[in-house]
């Protein structure tokens, strides 16, 4: 058996050897197919049976398995949902050992989150720097709100306040209320990355 970190080498290159082969519907159905409906499917029962409780208790115990250091912060209200990545385990691994097989590796988490949330019934608002940091926000879908204020859910652990939050020349890759690992927004789009 590979370690988490070990196991993050291997889901890059994954990645970039399906886009190879059968191009960027192959990489969407594998996170659809192989994550999302197989591996994950115990995330889906409980969020669809309990909603932001169930996400408490899925990416709780989850991302303390990946990311014992806590390199992330959740936050919560009665209606939001939020994870913040100050140091995300699996893309600082690839970051410190170079390792670069898919075009966005960050990609696959909207991959496979983003329909699961959909058949649940929640959008999501997000960014993330390709430097290992990131913010999630997850309302049910139809509900005002996004991309909320910096600090407004988490406090001064907002991934939007760190200091190498968006250094020059970095480019953010944001989200609005979205499912889709497609649906990025474009260019000139508001950014709530800047202070």
């Amino acid at each position: 058996m590979i370690g988490c970190y070990d196991f993050c080498g291997h889901y890059e290159w994954t990645f970039g050897w399906l886009e190879g082969a059968g191009g960027h519907e192959l990489v969407r159905a594998y996170w659809d197919e192989a994550i999302y409906r197989d591996s994950q499917m115990h995330a889906t029962k409980l969020i669809r049976d309990k909603g932001i409780p169930g996400m408490l208790e899925y990416w709780g115990h989850t991302l303390l398995e990946e990311s014992p250091d806590l390199g992330f912060t959740i936050s919560h209200t009665p209606d939001v949902f939020r994870i913040d990545f100050h140091q995300c385990p699996s893309r600082g691994f690839l970051i410190r050992n170079d390792l670069k097989q898919y075009r966005d590796y960050c990609d696959h988490c909207m991959g496979w989150t983003g329909p699961m949330l959909a058949d649940a019934g929640y959008a999501i608002d997000h960014e993330h720097n390709h430097r290992g940091q990131c913010w999630w926000e997850v309302r049910k879908a139809g509900t005002p709100g996004g991309h909320s204020p910096i600090g407004a859910v988490a406090g001064a652990k907002d991934a939007r306040s760190l200091p190498h939050w968006r250094p020059p020349g970095a480019k953010l890759d944001r989200y609005d209320k979205a499912n889709d690992p497609d649906r990025k927004t474009g260019p000139g789009a508001p950014d709530s990355g800047t202070r």
